[in-house]
């Protein structure tokens, strides 16, 4: 089953009336906005993306965090949105989205727990650009719906959640990651969010 954006803004408003706390349904927002604005932009650079389907996996990402706040919510996510019938890359975004480099290891906040379907699933998946492009936009957007550098948000992520034997493999990879969408646009993916420097 597909999903648009606009089911997803409702399906996030929706959990925002259960909410024990907000801040990661206007995270959602954010990264969904901010990976709909690097997608036309891409466009533009003679990509054929679906705006709309980057968006709505942006906004989807975390759903998990509707049953659990942090630990497994990209497992939770992933049921969920199998159980709700939608189709794999909904789901599958769900999953993948904290990890980088194909690697469960290569994540914030140390090391997740052993689930052997995770980790074979993130290591043998071939990322798309959407998923890619969640990926760092997740890294761009702290709680609560600003956008940041990846190095202001990679220091909140390691204020809140602590530093890790991982941490450095883990910061590595999201500056690869923010390279490989500038080499993409040609330009910095800074320049296409002129409202980061009112959040330095």
């Amino acid at each position: 089953m597909k999903l648009t954006s606009k089911q997803a803004r409702e399906m996030l408003e929706q959990a925002r009336k259960n909410a024990k706390e907000e801040k990661w349904i206007d995270h959602s927002i954010c990264v969904g906005q901010a990976v709909g604005r690097i997608a036309e932009a891409l466009n533009k650079k003679g990509h054929n993306l679906d705006i709309d389907k980057a968006i709505t996996l942006g906004l989807v990402h975390d759903i998990g965090k509707i049953k659990t706040s942090f630990s497994e919510h990209d497992m939770e996510g992933y049921n969920y949105m199998k159980e709700q019938g939608y189709d794999e890359d909904y789901c599958n975004i769900c999953l993948i989205h904290p990890y980088l480099n194909n690697d469960v290891n290569c994540t914030a906040g140390g090391f997740p727990s052993d689930i052997p379907f995770r980790t074979e699933f993130v290591k043998n998946h071939e990322y798309t650009i959407y998923e890619k492009m969640v990926n760092l936009c997740d890294l761009m957007c702290p709680p609560g719906g600003k956008v940041f550098t990846i190095d202001k948000r990679l220091i909140d992520l390691i204020t809140r959640r602590g530093a890790h034997s991982n941490t450095q493999y883990h910061v590595k990879e999201t500056y690869k990651l923010k390279e490989y969408f500038d080499n993409l646009l040609g330009y910095s993916v800074y320049d296409l969010f002129p409202e980061i420097k009112e959040n330095l």
